[in-house]
């Protein structure tokens, strides 16, 4: 049997998968998302779902924003920007099948101040001839110092993962600046980041500039990655390369501000759902970001904690609670004899799940207190430089185990 999340959001029914565009309105926050109503499954014609929140956790679903047609075969990811003289935009991919691989990307703006209605306007970006690609999508805008940039997620021909790079003075006519970052796919070490780079963001924390992608490859979703570096003039230099996350649930971050300022993540989770209730796919809940050591670290939101973390975890509610993995090791299962269990080791956290050879070790210390957060179906792991979720379709127990041994690997 599967319960409803309480605090990770979820459409009222269908499916759903990434997050985009989290934007302050009159004091609340607007949460738009990849959407197909009525369908346990993705298809090439998502919408814009449309959520608000006043706390980060309790999210309320408003009509669709953005639909297909009008020359949109489906309404992809994308992104929201402000702007006093402009007005309030979203960019988005527009696709047409079969051949969705490839998208346009156009501009729609609200119609009213609580961006209940919104109109589609103009194509402004399509895929450059110079530029060799096989898959082009979910453009991210932002301002940098008196022009707008846009990054939009690309796969190469000859199997290198990219960010193409555009800039605009007001928002509309667009002009193709080159390759902003890039990496083959030939590349495994410190991290191998695939073949196409899915929902590519560029921000700054702490006065550091970030780069975080999803990373897919030959149809498959694997995990987050991220890099610091420099950017300077459209392009961004990365230094070093690092995975953000772990297990098969997060994928395809979206970074926002909060009311505060603060720069932050929430993430798409994969393999939620209830077949029987009609809903599949749910939203992580919010992080904060800093740098530390040169590491991004994610915590979880302060308003998420105060309103979570006063409960004490009973029937039909949510626990989030720290976990040390020197107490005993920790196994997460839907009732199936294949939990995972997480274990400390000397090399970080290793997590195996039973029944199967193959170990993945999360790189933190050992003696890390992890933050965890147990939601019905969904658990996820903060632990500060990395986050491991698991997202099911049935509810998760947790169970602390006895202490055991640390295992030398």
């Amino acid at each position: 049997m599967t319960s409803r999340p309480r605090i990770h959001f979820t459409a009222t029914s269908g499916w759903i998968n990434d997050p985009h565009g989290l934007s302050i309105v009159n004091g609340r926050y607007h949460l738009f998302f990849q959407y197909v109503p009525d369908s346990m499954v993705w298809t090439p014609a998502c919408r814009w779902g449309h959520a608000v929140s006043d706390d980060l956790v309790h999210w309320h679903e408003q009509p669709i924003a953005l639909e297909p047609g009008d020359g949109d075969a489906g309404v992809w990811s994308g992104s929201v920007v402000r702007d006093e003289d402009l007005g309030a935009r979203a960019y988005y991919t527009s696709v047409h099948v079969p051949d969705f691989g490839v998208g346009r990307v156009r501009v729609a703006r609200p119609l009213d101040p609580e961006w209940g209605h919104w109109a589609k306007e103009d194509v402004v970006v399509e895929l450059p001839p110079e530029l060799d690609a096989i898959a082009f999508r979910d453009p991210f805008v932002f301002r940098d110092t008196d022009c707008w940039r846009m990054l939009i997620g690309a796969a190469l021909s000859d199997g290198t993962a990219a960010a193409a790079s555009f800039s605009s003075s007001d928002g509309h006519a667009w002009t193709y600046d080159g390759i902003a970052a890039s990496r083959s796919s030939a590349q495994t070490e410190p991290v191998w980041t695939g073949t196409l780079w899915e929902c590519p963001q560029l921000f700054t924390v702490n006065g550091q500039d970030v780069m975080v992608t999803s990373v897919w490859d030959a149809d498959v979703l694997h995990y987050v990655v991220y890099a610091t570096g420099r950017w300077e003039d459209g392009r961004f230099r990365p230094d070093t390369w690092r995975r953000l996350t772990y297990g098969e649930s997060y994928y395809a971050p979206s970074f926002f501000r909060d009311r505060q300022g603060r720069p932050c993540l929430v993430f798409w989770m994969r393999g939620a759902l209830d077949v029987q209730a009609g809903w599949a796919g749910a939203h992580s809940v919010a992080y904060c970001l800093s740098m530390v050591d040169g590491e991004l670290v994610m915590r979880v939101h302060p308003e998420v904690d105060a309103v979570v973390g006063a409960r004490d975890g009973s029937e039909g509610t949510s626990l989030l609670t720290q976990w040390h993995p020197s107490d005993g090791d920790l196994r997460v299962g839907d009732g199936s004899s294949e939990a995972t269990v997480l274990h400390r080791t000397l090399s970080g956290i290793q997590v195996r799940r039973e029944g199967d050879a193959s170990v993945t070790t999360l790189p933190v210390p050992s003696d890390a207190t992890v933050t965890l957060v147990a939601d019905g179906p969904v658990v996820e792991l903060c632990c500060g430089t990395c986050g491991f979720a698991i997202a099911a379709g049935a509810d998760l127990d947790v169970q602390l185990m006895d202490p055991a041994p640390i295992v030398v690997l």
